[in-house]
């Protein structure tokens, strides 16, 4: 905060002082006319009352001929309202002014600009700021709920879509499939399950290989057990907003509940990891538990040293001093690490064994031709497209209020959303999951995990939008760390959408078997 030149006192009308004489080269106009179509405002404060008012004016017409006129508010218009010798009410106004084009100005060509103000003082038989109410009362920055309720809406109407797209193919196509692959098993007894298998197709035929144990199940387990730990991790700092236990004023509240909520869950990803590991026959459960402490923990130090290092280097007040350093260090160390291994031992000595419905054959089957439609990239674009669709208008509030100058107080619509989010992708998960085993392709596995955790992919893009053509930033400092950690969040989404993709899947297609009449 800095004193304005604007001399305002006490019951003082004024009309029309000048404030000051100034003379803009055209660099500087080109400069101020882009304030101006981005919308900058201006602040000041009387007796702790907050007066805002826009910069400029601008104003677009027509469609042919297209006009675009910009224009600078070079007098201002003050309105306070007084009871006794406290001022009640503040306010700005530019209603009678005629605003100062900027247009049309040569490269060669200076402006002059005068700038005015007046001061008009009434009293008022309000005696307390808080009794006082009309409809222009913080109503200077638009109201948001109104938008944030369109977009759950529209997320709403996606989840109702895709709830019923799975309740079609639960409800009819699969009773259909029960019931014909049932009748035909039972009025066949007299030839074997082969013949059997030969005269039919879809994903009946592929009992045998469904459960096929996937490559490198040890990586799978990993990210299945980070991506359990951010679900409870993201879970719990919404709940923690909603209890009001963060300050909007405290930016770094949120930070650090999410460093020692990460800690203390890491003991999910290990028991989570190890005990699925065990139980699809994985041996070498040191070596996983060590997968995944490392699969997040890695990337995210590689990436906080590089930006950091910039940051160092730049001499920029963002660089963590290295005290700070080592303290994350040895909470992750002394807390982190340990809660991952006694998760993981948990795991494992509890796992029982992989309960599956259908017997596998040591031959794995032939898998067929599938059509361009049933690939993993259209299953990994529709499948990240539509639960980032349902998050879209959240996702821009979220990137205003981390990147920007906006304060995010509407946790409840974010919980909202939050839970939203994982009912697409459990729904699109369940869909594309029985597509592809309807073409007799059993590698599911690592295809229910690459389809939704996609998204990630699609946040990231986003954020790759949002930098050019939503924000102001540029040079080393600025990119540098926005494309870090962006990146870190779209990893932690396909962590832990993936997971939630999976255990649907999982879950779908037990069903499906375990009531499937089998030799």
């Amino acid at each position: 905060m800095a004193e304005s030149l604007y001399d305002i006192r006490f019951r003082e009308n004024v009309e029309k002082r000048i404030l000051c004489h100034m003379q803009l080269s055209s660099a500087q106009v080109e400069q101020l006319r882009q304030a101006i179509e981005e919308l900058y405002y201006f602040e000041f404060v009387v007796d702790d009352l907050p007066i805002r008012g826009f910069v400029g004016y601008m104003e677009e017409s027509g469609f042919l001929p297209h006009s675009h006129k910009i224009g600078l508010w070079t007098h201002l218009d003050f309105h306070l309202e007084f009871h006794g010798d406290r001022i009640i009410f503040a306010n700005v106004s530019v209603r009678d002014v005629k605003p100062h084009s900027l247009d049309g100005l040569r490269s060669d060509e200076f402006l002059g600009l005068t700038h005015t103000y007046s001061v008009h003082w009434s009293e008022t038989s309000v005696e307390r700021r808080s009794d006082r109410r009309r409809g222009d009362d913080g109503g200077f920055f638009p109201r948001t709920l109104e938008i944030h309720w369109l977009s759950i809406i529209n997320s709403m109407v996606l989840v109702f879509l895709l709830v019923g797209f799975v309740a079609v193919i639960l409800m009819r196509v699969l009773r259909n499939d029960l019931a014909r692959y049932n009748l035909d098993e039972e009025t066949s007894s007299g030839g074997s399950s082969d013949d059997f298998d030969q005269g039919d197709n879809g994903w009946k035929i592929i009992h045998t290989d469904v459960f096929r144990f996937p490559p490198y199940r040890g990586l799978l387990c990993a990210v299945l057990g980070v991506g359990a730990q951010f679900l409870a991790l993201g879970t719990g700092i919404i709940v923690m907003a909603l209890l009001g236990m963060f300050n909007v004023h405290r930016h770094g509240a949120i930070n650090s509940a999410a460093i020692l909520l990460y800690a203390l869950t890491c003991c999910i990803s290990g028991y989570v990891s190890s005990h699925f590991y065990r139980q699809i026959g994985g041996e070498r459960w040191v070596w996983n538990i060590i997968l995944t402490t490392s699969l997040f923990s890695v990337p995210f130090f590689l990436t906080w040293s590089v930006v950091n290092s910039v940051h160092w280097a730049n001499g920029s007040t963002q660089a963590l001093p290295a005290t700070t350093i080592l303290l994350l260090l040895t909470v992750w160390l002394l807390v982190g690490f340990p809660l991952t291994v006694i998760g993981g031992i948990f795991g494992k000595n509890n796992a029982s064994p992989f309960d599956a419905p259908c017997r596998t054959k040591n031959i794995a089957r032939e898998i067929p031709p599938q059509p361009w439609y049933k690939s993993t990239v259209i299953h990994m674009t529709v499948g990240g497209f539509l639960p980032f669709s349902a998050i879209s208008v959240e996702l821009y509030y979220i990137f205003a209020t981390v990147w920007g100058r906006e304060q995010y107080t509407l946790y409840g619509i974010l919980f909202f959303v939050f839970a939203i989010l994982l009912s697409v992708g459990a729904c699109i998960s369940i869909a594309l999951t029985y597509f592809q085993l309807s073409g007799e392709d059993y590698r599911w596995w690592w295809r229910s995990v690459l389809s939704v955790g996609s998204t990630g992919l699609f946040i990231f893009l986003y954020s790759v939008f949002y930098y050019a053509r939503r924000s102001n930033m540029s040079g080393a400092v600025q990119t540098v760390e926005f494309f870090g950690y962006s990146l870190l969040t779209g990893y932690v989404f396909f962590l832990m959408l993936g997971t939630i993709s999976f255990f649907s899947s999982l879950k779908f297609i037990r069903y499906i078997y375990v009531n499937l009449k089998m030799d």
